[in-house]
């Protein structure tokens, strides 16, 4: 008796340990791995005529009128962190809760804008475009940056790198799919590319 309770002694020590260990860790088993550098396109749905892509770890576009890659779920409440890289030229985005996944704008659903030369520049880089402006506009171009957006009823947020840029309440749309974009620039200007190498959601 007295071994076996030594026994499970050391096996509640070792789970413990396990547990404090995936604690510090960070590890969390909700988030699923829509881009990783190797998963290619096989979690998305092709939306426009962007020319997406799987090159060199990455997805990437860098010409098309406007494109977006769907997500085939739709989510209520969640958190997105996505690493990426655009251009100083580069019009893109991430637009979550789409009411309308076949017609993406920010008209049917929240962008998340990644634009650095936006003419409007109060909606551009870290906004959600038409509900909450940033000022000053945060710059993304020509380096590889981080977005955490969570929504978690009417609450909306955006980390930038860190930096928050968004903290708004807004029940306009409650739950969709979400999409990356890419989209040409001004009068039909070519738009600098974008580039994902992760993009992870978990349902809060």
């Amino acid at each position: 008796m007295k071994r076996l309770s030594v026994i499970a002694m050391g096996l509640l020590v070792i789970g413990v340990a396990g547990f404090g260990c995936a604690q510090m860790s960070g590890q969390d088993t909700r988030w699923i791995t829509l881009v990783d550098g190797s998963a290619g396109l096989d979690n998305w749905n092709r939306v426009g005529d962007a020319n997406w892509r799987a090159e060199d770890g990455v997805i990437v576009a860098d010409k098309g009128k406007s494109g977006f890659l769907v997500s085939k779920n739709s989510y209520q409440d969640f958190q997105i962190r996505a690493e990426f890289w655009a251009d100083h030229t580069t019009n893109s985005g991430i637009f979550i809760r789409l009411s309308d996944p076949a017609k993406i704008n920010a008209a049917n659903s929240y962008e998340v804008n990644i634009y650095d030369q936006r003419p409007e520049p109060a909606y551009g880089t870290g906004a959600i475009v038409d509900f909450a402006a940033v000022s000053p506009m945060p710059k993304a171009g020509g380096k590889w940056n981080t977005f955490e957006i969570t929504a978690k009823g009417s609450q909306l947020t955006v980390m930038l790198n860190g930096i928050q840029t968004v903290n708004i309440q807004n029940s306009k749309f409650a739950q969709g799919p979400f999409a990356l974009q890419y989209a040409s620039g001004p009068k039909d200007a070519l738009g600098g590319p974008i580039k994902w190498r992760k993009v992870q959601i978990r349902q809060l």
